[in-house]
């Protein structure tokens, strides 16, 4: 929050107001409660780990979509549908009760969400009038949100690992 505020002291272009300072804490408060709560959840470092970029995931594409929109500008539309990405994440979380195999199952459900909200957004729900932005380049468009999408599936990665990283130590156990 300190580099916003020095460019806003500083570079007459900064753009922030009073109301992106308090939308950017509450995103940065309600991410660090998140981790904290469900990192709890878990007894590895792994978990931990998968969760932070869980969190990590969730909190760029709100702040990215808020900020200059993942497919054409914030004005466009079609950003709106990424709001299904958290939804399928959270969802999927809740199902799951955080345990890692289905926090696995519901990171990479987001992912292929991700790329299917994408799809749809490109090349289904087309903008027209003010909305279209036919400057944007497409390749840019595809490896950013490509670039997304990864972080959800690595997420899943990291919580499948720890799924079998908390079974190897259940047998130990026993």
């Amino acid at each position: 929050m300190l580099i916003p505020l020095t460019a806003k002291l500083f570079v007459a272009d900064m753009a922030w107001d009073g109301f992106d300072f308090v939308a950017a804490g509450v995103l940065l408060f309600g991410a660090g409660l998140t981790f904290v709560l469900i990192a709890r959840m878990g007894n590895t470092t792994t978990y931990r780990v998968a969760v932070g970029v869980a969190v990590a995931a969730g909190l760029l594409l709100v702040w990215a979509n808020l900020a200059v929109g993942l497919v054409g500008s914030e004005d466009n539309p079609a950003n709106l549908l990424y709001g299904g990405v958290l939804a399928v994440a959270l969802l999927g979380a809740f199902v799951a009760r955080f345990r890692p195999l289905g926090m696995s199952n519901a990171m990479f459900a987001a992912a292929i969400t991700y790329v299917v909200v994408t799809a749809i957004a490109l090349f289904v729900w087309t903008p027209s009038g003010e909305a279209a932005e036919p400057h944007v380049r497409l390749l840019n468009v595809l490896v950013a949100n490509g670039a997304f999408a990864a972080i959800w599936a690595v997420s899943g990665v990291l919580f499948r690992r720890a799924s079998t990283i908390g079974a190897a130590t259940n047998r130990q156990l026993a």
